[in-house]
């Protein structure tokens, strides 16, 4: 339903606050650093195709408020991205990316990637809950939604799910 894109410097940025993050919630440092890299690892391995190369040539050319943020735009434009999904909205205003390129939040994407097709949604809750049992934590789809709304606030897309459910053909319903 979308093509993830991102540059070897996005990643790296993703793996420090992986790491930071998990740190801050009490990981060894160790441990933290070893499931961010797997995290990346993960990534790169399900989505061989989104890494972007040559973007660098771009980078800089923006006059974004935050110059750090310039390889984003620089990756997003040379792999003809649709959009930038970030919380980061007020770094990138639309008066500084090129046309054709929307800076949305991850709730906005979801909401909108749930919107083409919510019974695909609903297959990808499922297939989360299913594997979830794998490594021992067992989640339902209704703990899988829950936690979308409660970790990441995507009430909408949580919101389109269910009520994508047909209660008359689906049990979950």
């Amino acid at each position: 339903m979308y093509r993830p894109v991102w540059n070897a410097v996005i990643l790296e940025e993703l793996e420090y606050s992986q790491i930071k993050q998990l740190t801050g919630r009490g990981e060894e440092p160790a441990e933290a650093g070893r499931r961010a890299a797997f995290l990346i690892a993960e990534m790169r391995r399900a989505f061989q195709d989104a890494e972007v190369a040559g973007w660098e040539r771009l980078d800089g050319s923006f006059d974004l408020p935050d110059r750090n943020d310039e390889h984003v735009v620089a990756a997003a434009v040379v792999a003809g991205a649709g959009a930038i999904v970030t919380d980061n909205i007020r770094d990138f205003p639309s008066t500084m990316v090129p046309p054709g390129l929307e800076v949305i939040t991850p709730r906005q994407f979801a909401a909108d990637t749930v919107d083409v097709d919510p019974t695909r949604a609903m297959d990808a809750v499922t297939a989360i809950a299913t594997r979830s049992g794998r490594r021992g934590v067992v989640l339902t789809e209704d703990g899988v939604l829950d936690a979308l709304v409660r970790r990441y606030r995507m009430i909408e897309a949580v919101d389109l799910i269910r009520s994508g459910r047909n209660p008359t053909t689906d049990p979950r319903a």
